[in-house]
């Protein structure tokens, strides 16, 4: 009998432009790990090339509302005209299986999912400084200096609510990065709280 059996719910968040899913592609590139992404339900349209059930879910917009109602979702929110949301039973189940589910999302979301779980690992990303976010909110170019400036003004807002994770993880190298989550992961297994009702039944046999 093993100590672990289900897996861990990792939520990696943080303010647009600290390089959330820069630092994802990097966890899931290391070798040896049982890492999975958790696939979004959404009601905007495929793009080329992307697949129904591995990009996203694609649903329309009333079967969206439905599933709202009935509180199918870890988090959802609506952007830029379409719905985006995490689908509480393929999460469910992805985790019974013993797979370490990875949520990669905005603030608003994380907090929500701090809402439903108990048992879910909450890790904000911050950039080395302002500064620095700041130059690659604007190295992006493909948003008016307004937009830019918006986005900074509400990651300044989303630093203050640092306190509400269980770590901080300064992306001050990619692969630094990805290397602190995988140890936060590892010591999260080991914690007593979720291992001890399994060590006392190996103490048993």
């Amino acid at each position: 009998m093993k100590l672990n059996e289900r897996g861990l719910l990792i939520v990696i968040s943080g303010p647009s432009g600290v390089g959330k899913g820069t630092v994802r592609k990097a966890l899931f590139d290391m070798k040896n790990h049982n890492l999975v992404y958790s696939v979004s339900v959404t009601t905007r349209p495929p793009r080329a090339g992307e697949v129904d059930g591995k990009d996203y879910y694609f649903v329309d917009r009333p079967t969206f509302e439905e599933m709202i109602k009935q509180d199918k979702f870890l988090e959802h929110a609506e952007f830029v005209g379409s719905y985006y949301g995490t689908p509480k039973d393929k999460v469910e189940a992805l985790l019974d299986l013993g797979k370490e589910v990875v949520l990669e999302i905005e603030v608003d979301g994380a907090l929500q999912v701090r809402e439903k779980t108990k048992d879910a690992v909450f890790i904000f990303l911050v950039p080395p400084s302002k500064k620095a976010l700041f130059e690659r909110l604007s190295s992006r170019g493909t948003e008016s200096q307004d937009l830019v400036q918006k986005r900074f003004e509400k990651a300044e807002k989303e630093f203050k609510l640092a306190y509400k994770y269980d770590y901080i993880v300064v992306n001050d190298d990619v692969n630094n990065a990805a290397d602190r989550i995988m140890a936060i992961i590892r010591a999260e297994h080991a914690r007593t709280q979720r291992t001890i009702h399994k060590y006392q039944e190996l103490m048993e046999d």
